[in-house]
């Protein structure tokens, strides 16, 4: 059974800006090589995966990942998580927390619950759009994190 992923501080990063929609990606995509967490050419594969199903998934928040087929580019299951305060154009909706997965099992799910927990609870979302350290970030997205 594979091992809880733990998000980490050193995967944050606050108060970036981006151009577009394609440099969010390439900021998540480069932090996630960046943590060793994947091999350069999944940053590609995050693009082509946007191309096809946007990752939008509301409240402020996308969750660009790879496609199916570029799990072979993954050495671990990491999360990098970019605000961005200024908001990114999403092709449409306006994005302030991109949430990069890396994932070659299903050790990202703990993550994405919590997630979907912060999503559906509007003052949470805020804070998470609106945090100021790494450790808040980390805070909310813990899997045990009751808010």
């Amino acid at each position: 059974m594979p091992s809880e992923l733990t998000l980490t501080a050193e995967a944050v990063r606050l108060g970036r800006t981006a151009r577009d929609r394609a440099d969010a990606i390439d900021q998540c995509g480069d932090l996630l090589v960046e943590l060793g967490a994947v091999e350069p050419g999944y940053v590609t594969a995050m693009h082509e995966r946007e191309a096809s199903v946007p990752t939008f998934v509301g409240e402020g928040v996308a969750i660009p990942h790879g496609t199916d087929a570029s799990r072979s580019l993954v050495r671990q299951t990491a999360l990098a998580v970019v605000q961005f305060p200024d908001g990114v154009d999403w092709d449409g909706p306006t994005v302030h927390v991109a949430i990069g997965i890396a994932a070659s099992g299903e050790e990202h799910l703990g993550v994405l619950s919590s997630l979907a927990a912060v999503l559906t609870d509007p003052d949470r979302a805020a804070r998470l759009r609106s945090a100021r350290s790494p450790a808040d970030v980390v805070d909310l997205l813990s899997p045990d994190s009751a808010g």
